[in-house]
């Protein structure tokens, strides 16, 4: 693996560490039905939200930045 893409893959990671930072968690619609009227269905929408820790952005925050670095300082032979 060339030091280019090492970088592109660190930077990845740092931004996906930095989203779960920022948001929190993963919100997710469920659609369930009430009850049926005879010809239609009622249904209802909720809206959860899974809670991502924050030592996993953490961790994808600092594996990121391992891993720029690391590409960065890798000289191609």
């Amino acid at each position: 693996m060339t030091s280019k893409n090492r970088i592109i893959i660190g930077v990845a990671v740092l931004l996906l560490g930095y989203g779960v930072l920022v948001y929190r968690g993963i919100y997710v619609t469920k659609e369930e039905i009430v009850f049926t009227v005879v010809p239609l269905p009622v249904t209802e929408t909720n809206q959860e939200c899974v809670p991502l820790p924050a030592p996993l952005a953490w961790a994808l925050v600092v594996g990121g930045a391992f891993i720029v670095l690391n590409g960065a300082t890798t000289r191609i032979a």
